[in-house]
């Protein structure tokens, strides 16, 4: 076997290990991306906790078709990019999403759970708050029916106060 064919057995087995490892994957098309936007969105993904890569079709339709995740060929297409999300599943949906509304760079789809995400998901996806504002907002209605029976059962007592309290200034 030729040592070409070698590096890139090597290059398809680290995609699918980081596929395997990745919370979700976005695959996105970065056709016409300035090298100072390039920097800026690595530096990005990086702060977000998310790997960075340019890979070839060929390589990555190996990989995916491999782990039995299959998507539609006219997808890998055109120029590749893929990010990583290792920490949570939207983080480099979230990154990303900054860069594609500026029209940098465009969203190809995605793997979440081993599953295709179309472009629409993508953005869904990227939309969602953190996982700690949706744990506060939780805990804030799950408070909610106890505040109000507090309140209720306070009710009573304040009014009886606030009667006495009238009753206690005409005197």
């Amino acid at each position: 076997m030729s040592k070409n064919f070698e590096i890139k057995k090597e290059q398809v087995k680290d995609i699918k290990a980081k596929i395997e490892k990745a919370a979700s994957v976005v695959f996105v098309d970065y056709r016409g991306i300035t090298v100072a936007d390039d920097t800026a969105m690595r530096s990005t993904l990086r702060q977000a906790g998310c790997e960075y890569m340019v890979c070839k079709n060929r390589l990555m339709k190996i990989a995916l078709d491999d782990l039995d995740i299959h998507c539609l060929d006219d997808k890998l297409e055109g120029t590749l990019a893929v990010a990583f999300s290792y920490n949570s599943e939207i983080d480099a949906a979230k990154a990303l999403k900054k860069f594609v509304d500026k029209q940098k760079v465009q969203f190809k789809f995605g793997i979440l759970e081993n599953n295709f995400m179309s472009v629409a998901e993508l953005k869904a996806l990227a939309e969602l708050p953190s996982k700690e504002i949706l744990v506060a907002k939780l805990l804030s209605i799950l408070n909610a029916p106890a505040t109000g029976l507090v309140s209720v059962l306070n009710g009573p007592i304040r009014s009886l106060a606030y009667a006495l309290n009238a009753i206690a200034n005409k005197n």
